[in-house]
């Protein structure tokens, strides 16, 4: 199918026909949502930050080698606040809810930023493999917990002057002292809470709980960066099972491979705009 129309109007049969809904979300879904972390967007809120210490977007700025803690947490406490806090920039996702909430569906997704959960989806429904930028933890991490930061995130945002948060706002870790940070996967020191365990067990039963029915495979916005979490066992099952579908929706890397070429929808377009067609 080279029109998107047609393509348009597969999904839409697809998903009608589906038993159930699996829905694989990276970093371009976001991007679609309004999440540009360079540009324009990056300007706006931390013009002071690229003046000061040359960097263009926030992802550098998250490992810049800050001289205190201060100038460090002054820097993520904004990063966290205008990514996790304040509200999304569209409604890209609450359309993609409108368009799955009837169905028996999941979501899994690498994204941090808790915009499924935000938006309406149930949070039993939803595995954050890689974290959650309201989260924090130990540095170290000396014991198997995370702690919500929406509080001291927002007493650091509104403290700040010059680029600095007061020193007491720094946060530690309540059980060895030692300085906490974010809840990101990052390295082998990622702590998976209960609260991660648990969502992985939910989303490991939905899988084995629709084995060989209409399973339909939504794959957005997800690149090559780790497509061992999302794209090649949505690939995999897909292709495991005869009666599962596969749609792949991402600006620049809409592919599927051609074990499942027959069962798949890939269209290479922004993932706003197919969803509000879709809609």
């Amino acid at each position: 199918m080279k029109n998107y129309s047609e393509k348009i109007e597969k999904i839409k049969a697809l998903i009608d026909d589906a038993d159930a809904v699996i829905i694989g979300a990276g970093a371009g879904l976001s991007t679609a949502a309004g999440y540009t972390y360079s540009g324009e967007r990056f300007k706006k809120y931390f013009y002071d930050f690229y003046k000061k210490y040359g960097f263009d977007n926030m992802y550098y700025g998250g490992f810049y080698p800050y001289k205190t803690p201060e100038e460090k947490w002054a820097f993520w406490s904004r990063y966290i606040y205008i990514n996790r806090y304040m509200p999304i920039p569209n409604d890209t996702y609450g359309k993609l809810l409108e368009l799955v909430k009837d169905k028996d569906y999941f979501v899994l997704t690498t994204n941090v930023d808790h915009c499924f959960q935000r938006s309406g989806f149930d949070k039993k429904r939803l595995f954050y493999t890689q974290g959650d930028y309201g989260l924090f933890q130990c540095s170290e991490p000396c014991h198997n917990k995370t702690y919500d930061n929406e509080e001291i995130i927002r007493k650091m945002y509104d403290a700040e002057k010059n680029m600095k948060i007061p020193t007491e706002l720094i946060p530690v870790c309540p059980v060895c002292g030692r300085p906490m940070t974010t809840n990101l996967r990052a390295d082998d020191r990622f702590v998976q809470d209960e609260g991660w365990y648990a969502a992985c067990g939910r989303y490991e039963d939905f899988i084995r709980r629709h084995e060989g029915l209409k399973t339909f495979y939504l794959e957005l916005g997800v690149g090559y960066n780790t497509p061992v979490i999302i794209k090649y066992p949505f690939w995999k099952q897909t292709s495991q099972n005869e009666n599962a579908s596969y749609v792949c929706i991402n600006l620049g890397e809409a592919d599927a491979p051609p074990e499942i070429k027959n069962r798949s929808v890939c269209i290479d377009a922004d993932i706003a705009k197919v969803i509000n067609d879709l809609i």
